[in-house]
């Protein structure tokens, strides 16, 4: 899939409301960018479009993880920013995947080693217009 670009943060609750509606329980979602890059914004979109009150969504940079609950699918928002690679490895974030549950997580490349599949990589880049969002599926 060619990048998308992201004029606004409106744009970019699209994307991730574009992707939540495709998502298939049991994947993951690792978010991709610098700070400020919009992460946060994507997953409001993904709560909506999995059915989610995207109100609720906020950035779990200082809870670790938070979770929002629906009627057929439960979100998993974790963000690992302030944690250092051996605090990623104690939360267990294996134990919070599950049948009727997707799992979206900021600043991915602070795991210490890939989940299970499925996986979405979403890489959001800065670009003088606004944003780009790249993502590409890996199973």
């Amino acid at each position: 899939m060619p990048p998308f670009l992201a004029k606004t943060e409106v744009d970019t609750v699209a994307a991730g409301r574009e992707l939540g509606r495709s998502l298939a329980p049991g994947t993951t979602v690792l978010l991709y960018g610098e700070l400020g890059a919009g992460k946060t914004a994507f997953v409001r979109g993904l709560a909506e479009g999995l059915g989610l009150d995207l109100e609720q969504v906020t950035s779990p940079t200082f809870t670790i993880v938070q979770e929002y609950r629906g009627c057929e699918i439960t979100l998993q928002h974790v963000d690992l920013y302030r944690l250092n690679p051996a605090e990623v490895a104690d939360i267990a974030l294996e134990d919070l995947s599950g049948d009727r549950t997707i799992v979206a997580i900021e600043w991915a490349e602070r795991l210490p080693r890939p989940p299970v599949p499925p996986i979405v990589e979403v890489r959001l880049e800065h670009v003088p217009d606004g944003r780009t969002i790249t993502i590409t599926e890996i199973n």
